[in-house]
């Protein structure tokens, strides 16, 4: 049976930066697979995990609500059948809510595979702070179905947000599990605590959304010999738009960065080609953070989400002008 862990997490919680902490540190001689599942369309944690070494699957521009749908249960299936992992790392969407998901796992079809572990949820305390936050179903029950708390951003937390954290702490979690993180660098033991947490959960009242027509995993690739494209996604409240680029294409170093650090969006993410190698963009409100690599990647990727809805056509228009080759 393959070791299995939930790691859910709001909108920019740090999910994928604490599975890459975790990959970097699982014993060399396990084999473990990652299944993301992104609202966005073009893969942008696949490429911040590329260099894992893991077993990786992607399900883009879905959310936990329609985790029944073909595409999520032919990625866990491949993963589990096909990889035969030690351990396999779920990553839901930060939009998604985790009562589906948690019913897959442990319905009688998965008996035999998994070994469900406790379910960890990501959290920014800045964000009970915030009435959009809070007042989120989504958001809410992600915390409600955790059965281990890992505050994460301690570096970025204040007095106000600490006690936002220990007055919802002592109201609704006083009996679970909380830890503190920075950068996403928890403990792997973490992984293998009981999961402990039965409660029941509504059903996510946000359901109705849209994904763009597609085949199977295939859009995480450019058809035939197109160069770059866009693919837009929405619901739940949310927006998202995100590129991708050829392996050919470059982008100008400080332009893109900056065109990434000023764009109107909530969140940010990318793995780019610059003249150095790489760029990885992880953008959070106010909060942005970088890393550089001398290997290029296969391609470039970009993604914004935001609340409400946004000119994607100016903002296009100003990341094209980025490339280095205009010809392009």
């Amino acid at each position: 049976m393959t070791r299995t862990s939930l790691i859910t997490g709001f909108l920019g919680s740090g999910k994928t930066t604490t599975i890459r902490h975790l990959l970097a540190h699982k014993d060399p001689a396990e084999k473990w697979a990652v299944l993301v599942n992104e609202f966005g369309e073009v893969g942008i944690d696949g490429a911040l995990m590329a260099d894992s070494g893991a077993l990786l699957k992607e399900i883009p521009g879905g959310c936990m609500c329609c985790v029944n749908g073909l595409p999520m249960q032919v990625g866990l299936n491949t993963l589990l059948r096909q990889g035969k992992p030690d351990r396999l790392l779920i990553e839901p969407t930060g939009l998604g809510h985790p009562k589906q998901i948690l019913d897959m796992l442990t319905s009688a079809v998965y008996e035999p595979y998994i070994d469900l572990r406790a379910t960890l949820c990501l959290l920014d305390p800045r964000q009970l702070l915030d009435e959009k936050y809070v007042a989120n179903d989504n958001f809410r029950d992600q915390l409600a179905a955790a059965d281990i708390i890992v505050a994460n951003k301690q570096d970025r937390s204040d007095a106000a947000s600490l006690a936002a954290l220990n007055a919802w702490r002592d109201e609704y979690a006083a009996d679970r599990e909380l830890v503190f993180a920075t950068q996403g660098e928890i403990d792997p033991a973490l992984l293998d605590k009981p999961r402990l947490n039965l409660r029941e959960l509504p059903a996510s009242a946000h359901h109705a959304h849209s994904h763009a027509t597609r085949s199977g995993l295939a859009a995480l690739s450019l058809p035939g010999n197109q160069r770059w494209r866009r693919s837009l996604n929405s619901g739940q409240g949310h927006h998202a738009c995100g590129w991708i680029f050829d392996a050919d294409t470059v982008f100008d170093t400080i332009g893109i960065l900056e065109w990434a650090r000023l764009a109107p969006a909530e969140r940010v993410k990318g793995v780019l080609r610059i003249p150095e190698g790489l760029v990885r963009i992880n953008r959070q409100g106010q909060d942005f953070h970088i890393e550089t690599q001398s290997a290029p990647p296969p391609d470039s990727r970009i993604e914004l989400i935001t609340a409400s809805e946004t000119d994607w056509n100016a903002l296009q228009s100003a990341l094209l002008k980025l490339r280095l080759d205009t010809s392009l």
